[in-house]
């Protein structure tokens, strides 16, 4: 089905560490046996030269505050994309000391406030954004998404909902407004994903993980549904980001450490820096360390 490209598959749930977080079941090793692996993606050459020319450009052409924070700004997105994560926090903030109207600047260096954990810093950073440009939808994501790791979850609802209604066709809104609600209320929220599944556009591939999480498909069909529509490597390993991810959440709501542990760690392997999906996977994985911590503390 696959003519472009070579497709992995795993042949023994060995091959993957479980890590700390506990040893999958059989059924977890038989279901996980059939996994379509991601080739990770190489650092982009396009990007490393285009990082070359910004770097000359800043270094040598006389530029207005203005021109230098744009280009600062495009050389930090950059630099996220191919995760170089510090030096594109540092341009951010460069950024901003010549622009401070920059909502774009606010939105990204708040969501590296989120991935380091530093909460209030990220608030702060996305409701500037929101002050700046009201109408910048992805600060609700992102600000959302802050606040539900914050331990803020009625919050979230908010921003995340309001994120959801600017695109109810989109299963990914529609996916974090459900992770979001479910802390609160689990029945609540699978109520409400079920009404917004009404909504979704069924072409969009992720609309399977929606019938996942509504347990109207099963985790081995979803799997082997992963690559159909698939015509290039970059738009397997794209996708096999976002899947493994929303897969590692699954499981870690239903207790499964061990197997969501693994999803993050596949997501990460991915390589694909500027999803929000790779840009989470690490933060799951430490939150799951934390809470295996905890508990062994509490048992000593």
């Amino acid at each position: 089905m696959l003519k472009s490209f070579f497709i992995l598959w795993l042949v023994s749930f060995s091959l993957i560490l479980s890590g700390c977080a506990g040893v999958p079941s059989s059924s977890a090793r038989s279901q996980m046996g059939n996994l379509l692996l991601a080739e990770p993606l190489p650092a982009s050459a396009r990007s490393q030269m285009t990082i070359v020319r910004y770097n000359q450009i800043l270094a040598q052409a006389p530029l207005q505050a203005q021109e230098r924070a744009e280009l600062l700004y495009q050389r930090g997105m950059l630099y996220d994309s191919v995760g170089l994560s510090g030096l594109a926090q540092y341009d951010y903030n460069q950024a901003l000391k010549l622009k401070p109207d920059m909502a774009e600047a606010y939105n990204s260096i708040g969501i590296h406030f989120t991935q380091q954990q530093e909460f209030i810093q990220a608030y702060e950073a996305f409701d500037s954004s929101l002050e700046i440009d009201p109408e910048f939808e992805f600060a609700f994501l992102n600000r959302g998404i802050a606040l539900y790791y914050g331990g803020r979850p009625e919050l979230a609802v908010q921003d995340l909902g309001a994120f959801l209604e600017r695109n109810e066709n989109d299963p990914y809104r529609a996916l974090w407004a459900f992770i979001a609600e479910y802390e609160l209320s689990p029945e609540q929220a699978t109520r409400h994903l079920r009404e917004a599944s009404t909504r979704l556009d069924p072409r969009n591939w992720a609309t399977l993980l929606v019938e996942l999480y509504l347990d109207d498909i099963s985790e081995s069909e979803l799997l082997g549904a992963l690559a159909i529509g698939v015509t290039n490597q970059r738009q397997l390993t794209d996708r096999l980001c976002e899947a493994y991810f929303y897969l590692g959440k699954y499981h870690a709501a239903r207790g499964h450490r061990g197997r969501a542990s693994n999803y993050f760690k596949l997501a990460l392997s991915t390589n694909v820096y500027e999803y929000v999906e790779h840009r989470y996977a690490r933060l799951e994985l430490n939150m799951l360390r934390e809470d295996v911590y905890k508990e062994n503390q509490a048992q000593q």
